[in-house]
């Protein structure tokens, strides 16, 4: 046990964090996001949600302020905007751990992912449960 980590915070998952560099990748992913096939490393975090996860991640993890969108969502389908779906419940919640959020299409965030270092399966069961956060620096 460590004083003052988040005990979401596993040894293997600080381990990641911290050899993550400055523009490194991290997904924060629902429970079902294609995750297997999508991640060079893979951390899962079952039965957490995954706006809990962005908050224990965002007590170590710095944001890069050299990018225009460090914490990106993925955008709603076309059919779903045509289906008259809300924005997503749990965007407020990622924006209250890590800030603004940008959207990203729903293919191109799946590229984008299989790019990113590490990606963290949680056990979230809302739509659209899906957030990418870019690494920043500590001064």
């Amino acid at each position: 046990m460590l004083k003052g980590i988040n005990k979401l915070l596993t040894g293997d998952l600080l381990k990641i964090l911290c050899d993550m560099g400055h523009g490194d990748e991290l997904v924060i992913a629902d429970a079902n996001f294609p995750a297997e096939t999508c991640a060079q490393r893979l951390v899962r975090l079952p039965g957490i949600d995954a706006a809990t996860v962005a908050e224990a991640v965002m007590s170590v993890f710095p944001l890069d302020t050299y990018t225009e969108e460090p914490a990106i969502v993925m955008a709603l389908t076309e059919s779903d905007v045509q289906k008259g779906m809300p924005r997503p419940v749990i965007w407020d919640a990622f924006e209250n751990a890590v800030g603004p959020v940008a959207e990203l299409e729903r293919f191109a965030f799946y590229e984008r992912a299989k790019k990113a270092y590490c990606v963290i399966q949680t056990g979230e069961e809302r739509q659209y449960g899906n957030l990418i956060l870019v690494k920043g620096v500590v001064l």
